[in-house]
Formats: structure tokens, C-alpha cells, sequence
């Protein structure tokens, strides 16, 4: 099992109404509060993202 780390430091970031309902969204599906889930999306952001759509 992953070693966890907790969160020490705030990353301070925008985002759209639209991407925070999203996260929200798949946070809640996802079982997770948000900061894990978005602790997880950038963790695995390789496996949740299509890198020729995202070069574009």
C-alpha cells in the first residue's frame, strides 16, 4: 500500500465554475474529499488525460 503524505502547504490555484463543478462532481462519485481527488488527478494525470487531445 502507497505511502500517504498530508498536505502541507496550500496550492493556490484559478479555476473555471465549470472545472470546479466537474471536481466537485468526481470527487463526490469518487467517494473522495476534494483535496485527495485532486491530490489523485495530479498523481495519475498521465492515466486521466489523452496526450494527443491535450497537445492540441
Amino acid at each position: 500500500m502507497p505511502k500517504r503524505f498530508r498536505l502541507t502547504r496550500r496550492f493556490s490555484a484559478a479555476m473555471t465554475e465549470d472545472g470546479d463543478h466537474g471536481h466537485r462532481r468526481f470527487a463526490s462519485d469518487a467517494g473522495l474529499d476534494e483535496g485527495k481527488a485532486l491530490s489523485f488527478l495530479f498523481k495519475h494525470d498521465d492515466r486521466v488525460t489523452d496526450g494527443e487531445l491535450l497537445a492540441h
